[in-house]
């Protein structure tokens, strides 16, 4: 059947646009998280809605998974492919159809990259505020799968409250058109559903994404601390102050080490850790308020603060922390990224916990944080090549996940689940729940064809583990019982 399937889709794409070849296909054998890897049957790169609808169609007809793939920067082994699957690169679909700045609304296709749509905007003074670490890379068709953040979250949303409508191929080749450039829409929420939804449920073809005026002016302070659990307290401060930035950032002490080693962004290499809070508005606006913030973040234990005197410092201040993740991949042959999600005030805590866990493991860990909506994103450094070290390293992640569930937070705030964390969901969710999920699946997708055995556990799978989801009052670990 397999080979039938690539004649036909031979008859479907130009030559260039197949690949079938090991040595073709090794690039697509998995995205940012390495680990995980699978060869595909083949990947096809159409360039019009027409070819991905035949694509599709013809899998369907041949009960052959498709996956659908944007610039592989997911950090969950969502766009792994998987034995006998055909990837859909959506690749060349990476056109700007639209900027209409009247309505403020910009329309793309799947594979035009996040940073693209606000230098697209730039010269009408309108800019796209989801900006994730990889935006330079990262596409928007990936974003809305997972429903990307970025550091600038915490004021502006994620993907899903900064997109308006969407276009999307179901399994059957059928396009759908959810939401428009109206400010709401009809019956069930489902184009919120697209969202997160990790390519279970659909293949997207045409985002339109919410634009808005640049601010006129930002500033950023930077607080340095000699303790991160006062610095985690002071995440909580600025907020409990009645202040909402525009971005709030964290990094320990590691972080901060490898980020001033790599991007040369002034940051104190001697201090414990950093906290990056961003205010934007208008000229008077930003004064009174960066103010407030210096007060506050003083009050709770910085020894000192830095305010940005002009973009360009401003933009500096930013480059470590956007730098963080390259940078830290300097200090080990590989390091595992966590994507928790906690309450703010749970942040000192949980930094404790895990750099115990971090001692009792040997493995060190660089902290970075979308600290001003609890999102964290341990750094575990670890060598692939040392016998074991990879077990140990994914038995000290699967820890905290089940930590951040346990104080009331979740296993992912912006990389999805894929198959990284396919096993911490039976932590989180209950068999009602996961149920729940299965049966929207169903409905999209019933015989799942759309990037199986991603994002959602069978019950078969968690009845095997023998994990029960922690809202059962059972602690996964008894040195939780103190949270």
């Amino acid at each position: 059947m397999s080979q039938s399937l690539l004649q036909e889709l031979a008859k479907l794409l130009p030559a260039a646009a197949l690949l079938t070849s090991k040595e073709a296909l090794t690039p697509y054998e998995c995205d940012g998280l390495s680990v995980y890897k699978g060869l595909p049957l083949a990947v096809v790169l159409p360039q019009t809605i027409e070819q991905a609808q035949a694509i599709i169609q013809l899998c369907k007809q041949q009960h052959t998974p498709i996956i659908a793939r944007g610039a592989g920067t997911g950090l969950a082994g969502g766009a792994m492919p998987t034995q006998g699957a055909v990837v859909l690169s959506l690749a060349k679909f990476n056109q700007i159809l639209d900027i209409d700045v009247e309505n403020r609304t910009a329309t793309v296709q799947p594979g035009v990259r996040n940073l693209a749509i606000s230098d697209a905007v730039a010269g009408h003074g309108l800019y796209y505020a989801p900006d994730p670490s990889s935006q330079i890379a990262c596409t928007i068709g990936g974003n809305v799968a997972e429903n990307s953040g970025g550091v600038h979250c915490l004021k502006y949303g994620l993907t899903v409250h900064n997109v308006v409508g969407v276009k999307f191929l179901s399994v059957d080749g059928e396009l759908i058109e959810l939401g428009g450039k109206a400010l709401d829409d009809a019956g069930y929420d489902l184009l919120a559903l697209m969202h997160g939804s990790e390519g279970l449920l659909g293949v997207m073809v045409e985002i339109t994404v919410k634009l808005l005026p640049k601010p006129e002016v930002a500033k950023v302070c930077m607080a340095i601390f000699d303790d991160i659990e006062k610095a985690g307290q002071a995440v909580c401060d600025v907020i409990a102050a009645g202040i909402v930035p525009a971005g709030l950032e964290m990094m320990d002490k590691l972080a901060i080490e490898a980020a001033e080693a790599y991007a040369k962004a002034g940051y104190p290499v001697d201090a414990e850790a950093i906290v990056l809070c961003e205010v934007d508005g208008t000229e008077d606006g930003v004064a009174e308020f960066i103010n407030k913030v210096e007060v506050v973040l003083k009050q709770s234990g910085a020894v000192e603060t830095r305010v940005s005197q002009s973009e360009a410092e401003r933009m500096q201040f930013w480059a470590g922390r956007k730098a963080a993740f390259p940078a830290v991949g300097r200090l080990a042959p590989d390091y595992y990224c966590m994507d928790g999600t906690i309450p703010k005030a749970k942040l000192a805590q949980v930094l404790k916990q895990i750099a115990l866990w971090s001692d009792e493991f040997a493995l060190p860990v660089a902290n970075v944080f979308h600290a001003g909506d609890g999102n964290m994103h341990p750094l575990i450094l670890y060598d692939a090549n040392a016998k074991g070290e990879l077990e140990k390293t994914e038995a000290f992640g699967k820890k905290i996940l089940e930590l951040c569930v346990h104080v009331g937070g979740t296993i992912t705030g912006e990389h999805g689940v894929g198959v990284e964390k396919l096993d911490s969901m039976c932590v989180q969710f209950g068999t009602l729940e996961l149920s729940q999920f299965l049966a929207i699946k169903d409905v999209f997708d019933d015989e799942g064809l759309l990037n199986p055995g991603k994002a959602v556990p069978t019950l078969h799978r968690c009845a095997e583990l023998g994990r029960m989801h922690v809202h059962n009052g059972q602690l996964p670990h008894p040195e939780l019982e103190r949270f």
